[in-house]
Order: structure tokens, then sequence, then C-alpha cells
């Protein structure tokens, strides 16, 4: 039996060769941190280490440790209370349908702009390990809407067809697919002054204002929900949900900050003019689809409330990536969800137990 504590008899023993020296062409392919670049780099990117770019790699890990299943959610009371006529109001129940005919296709939108364009024009290998874990949690997303749409018994195409019949959805996703399109673009090319901006435009728009922005009428609403004792397995979901994505917001912003620090250039004042129009463009559609999920006020909120919301976070969106404030003086009327961001261990709030998805660690929203 293989013992990694025996002693090698003198017939296993062999003399000790020291290897060849690898030719000096080749030994020069090893990477330099140093040359290291976000876009545009030109060391090998199959080479993980030596880091550069260590906070990208510590996100990575993060994720990692975060991990989670859908199916690992009770779903028996959301169940039990949809069956019921007298469970949910008319009103909660459009909330909760408009709400996953967003999202069910939301994150697949995202999983693309990752995995077809992005992450071939990044050229940073922990930022490129990032974005694939990125990816895998956008597709975990989708499972759980999935899940939950399947539970509840609803029409699956209604729902997933929800973003071409549902303006409020539609106008959304036409915001986001051009920037799609441009980085999908075979022949797309970083390496000029139009194509760089093009591509530092698109990782704005997806990380500051589609899950920067764009998600969080339906966060607040799924999760108001469930601080009422309502739809709580969906609830937890979406809990898990937000916290995923409030690490891809602030991955997307340390990318959109380092590649900026790295080329300067690209950060005219026209190209901030530009990302401050489409900061006012996103808030209106986001604000259009709050009236629409809830034309009449539900759960203690109402459409009014959620103008001053999206405000509130598209300040403060701006200020993070290096813009001025859009809207002065907003605050946040719903001090309750940055407390729920700021959560430092995932905790079922439905029924005030722990809940630990890690794989290792501690739970971390950063």
């Amino acid at each position: 039996m293989l013992s990694w504590d025996d002693e090698p008899t003198s017939a296993q023993r062999t003399p000790h060769t020291t290897p060849d020296a690898a030719p000096a062409a080749e030994v020069a392919k090893r990477v330099n941190a140093d040359d290291k670049r976000i876009i545009n780099g030109e060391t090998d990117v199959n080479q993980l280490v030596p880091f550069k770019y260590k906070w990208a790699w510590d996100k990575y890990l993060a994720g990692c440790a975060n991990h989670w299943m859908p199916q690992e959610v009770n779903m028996q009371r959301d169940i039990e209370l949809w069956k019921n006529p007298n469970g949910l109001t008319d009103d909660e129940r459009r909330l909760v349908t408009r709400n996953l005919g967003f999202f069910v296709t939301a994150d697949s939108l995202a999983a693309n702009n990752i995995v077809l364009g992005t992450y071939r024009h990044i050229t940073a290998p922990e930022c490129r390990q990032y974005l694939l874990r990125q990816a895998f949690e956008e597709a975990i997303h989708t499972h759980a809407y999935q899940y939950i749409v399947e539970s509840l018994g609803l029409d699956e195409g209604e729902v997933f067809n929800a973003y071409n019949e549902i303006e409020s959805i539609h106008d959304k996703d036409q915001f986001l697919i051009p920037f799609i399109d441009v980085l999908t673009n075979p022949e797309f090319k970083t390496g000029t002054l139009e194509t760089d901006q093009q591509l530092l435009k698109s990782i704005i728009v997806f990380a500051c204002m589609m899950e920067g922005l764009f998600f969080y009428v339906g966060f607040t609403q799924i999760l108001a929900l469930g601080r009422q004792n309502k739809m709580t397995g969906a609830a937890e979901q979406y809990q898990y949900i937000l916290r995923d994505e409030s690490m891809h917001v602030n991955f997307g912003i340390d990318l959109i900050n380092t590649i900026k620090m790295e080329n300067p250039q690209l950060w005219t004042p026209e190209f901030r003019e530009e990302i401050k129009a489409l900061f006012l463009q996103a808030v209106d559609l986001e604000y259009r689809y709050a009236e629409d999920t809830m034309p009449r006020g539900v759960l203690g909120l109402n459409a009014p409330m959620f103008k001053g919301y999206l405000r509130f976070i598209a300040n403060r969106r701006a200020v993070q990536i290096g813009l001025e404030p859009l809207f002065p003086n907003e605050e946040n009327p719903f001090p309750w969800m940055s407390e729920m961001i700021d959560l430092k261990k995932e905790r079922n709030f439905f029924e005030t137990r722990v809940t630990e998805y890690q794989t290792g660690g501690t739970l971390s929203w950063d």
C-alpha cells in the first residue's frame, strides 16, 4: 500500500538531476504584474498570477464562498398563499407577476453581455476569473426565477415572454440591448478612443444602470412582501440575489474606475455628459416600470416613493464612478433596504433564523 511516510529503497532512489534551463525567449513570456492592463493589455491572459488586480480575485473568492442554489429554499408557504383566493390582493399578484416578467430574462441578458461580449475584451485574467463567476451567478438567478414561476404554477410562456408583451419591461430591455449588440459584434475590437469608450459605456450601463438601478424597484417590492410575511420563499431568494447583485455592482464600479485610471483619455467632458444622459433615461424607464407594477398603493408603497429612491440610487452610482450627483438633496425613503444590503450575515428575517449558504468564511456583501 502506498504510504507517504515510507523511505524509498535504494532501487527506488534516482539521482538528482537539474532540469535544462528554459530558453531565454520562453522565460521572457513570464508575466510581470506591472505590465497588466484591464483593456488592451498585451500580457498572456492565461497566466492568472502574479496578481495585479487583487480586488478582483478577492471578489471571486467571496462569490464562491457565497454560493447558494434556489431549490434549497422551501416554497411551500408561497404555494399555499398563491393558491388561496384570499391570500394576496390583485395588486399584490400583479406586482409578483410583473416582477418575475422582468427578472426571468434580465439575468440572461446580463449573462449574454458577459460571456459573449465583455469577457473577450477584458485582458486582465483576475477580472476574467470574476466575470466567469458572475456569469454563473446570473444562471443561478435565472434558475431561481424559473423555480418560483414553476412553484406557483404560473403560465411560463406568458412570464418568460413578458419582455416582448409588457411595455414597461420591453422598454427597459430595449434600452440595454444596443449595448450588448456593440460588444457581441464579431467585428468589434478595442484599441481606439471610440471603441474603448464604447466598451467603457457598456460596462457602466450594465453595472450602474441595469444591475445597479433597474433591479431595485423589483427587489424592494418583493422584499417588502417578505417583511409582511408574504411570499417568504421568493423573498428569501431575492435576498440572496440582492447580495450577489450588490457584489456585481461593486466589481463593475472597481472595473470602471480602474479602466479610467489606466486610460484617462477616455473620460472626456463629452463622454461624461453622455453617461449623465443615460442615467437620466434609466431613472425615467425604471420609474415608469414602478408605475406599471403598482398603479395603486400596495404594501405601504406607491410609485411616487420610488421616484425619490431611484434618484437617490442614481446619485450614488454617479458619485461612485466620479460624476457629480444628478439629483441634489435626494434621501433614501427605504432605509431598511440599506440595512439589508449591509448585512454581514444572511438572516432569514421571515423565520428569524440564521441561514448559512456559504461554503466557508463569513458572508460578504463587499
